[in-house]
């Protein structure tokens, strides 16, 4: 009898040892080894959630700012759905500003530090530093968020002209979305 409450004894503990495992190596332990270096955070942080996201850019034809009879394609704004890794929505992301709203209310803005390119036709990897969440939540305390894996989301090649100017196109892309918090 004793035996078979030691043995039910190990089968909890290894259950419970590979559950926070398994949740401690999808949030904290990433390389940012293969990252271009302009876009890895630096020391002294670790990764607090990491979210997949699908949305899309709007990019709308805008007149050039020294050559009115010139035009191209300019950001307009993100909307994307960021969810965990079971697929269950976390986290909006819209703007401008550039915005992540978690659905316990917190949320954060930031500053564009650095960008490096994608796969041809996806906006690029960015790093953004995180301002700070005025309401507590998953996202209170995020220092950095970056932006990787992504496929999709770049301005047109063409349609853009004087004669276009105000035209929106909306983009689908998809991504990670990684969210960093100080050790």
């Amino acid at each position: 009898m004793k035996n078979q409450y030691f043995v039910r004894g190990l089968q909890v503990a290894a259950v419970s040892m590979l559950m926070a495992a398994t949740s401690q190596s999808y949030a904290g332990d990433f390389s940012q080894n293969n990252l271009p270096t302009e876009v890895q955070v630096p020391a002294g942080n670790i990764v607090a959630m990491h979210t997949s996201a699908k949305g899309n850019i709007t990019w709308e034809c805008k007149a050039g700012e020294q050559n009115m009879k010139e035009a191209s394609w300019a950001f307009a704004g993100p909307r994307a759905i960021l969810s965990d890794k079971d697929g269950v929505h976390s986290v909006s992301y819209f703007g401008p500003p550039a915005t992540w709203e978690s659905l316990d209310g917190s949320s954060v803005t930031g500053t564009q530090l650095a960008v490096a390119p994608s796969s041809k036709g996806s906006i690029p990897m960015q790093l953004v530093k995180a301002n700070a969440s005025i309401r507590p939540g998953a996202l209170e305390g995020v220092t950095y968020i970056q932006r990787i894996n992504l496929q999709g989301g770049a301005a047109p090649e063409a349609g853009c002209n004087v004669d276009k100017i105000g035209h929106k196109v909306v983009v689908n892309y998809s991504g990670d979305y990684l969210f960093w918090k100080a050790k």
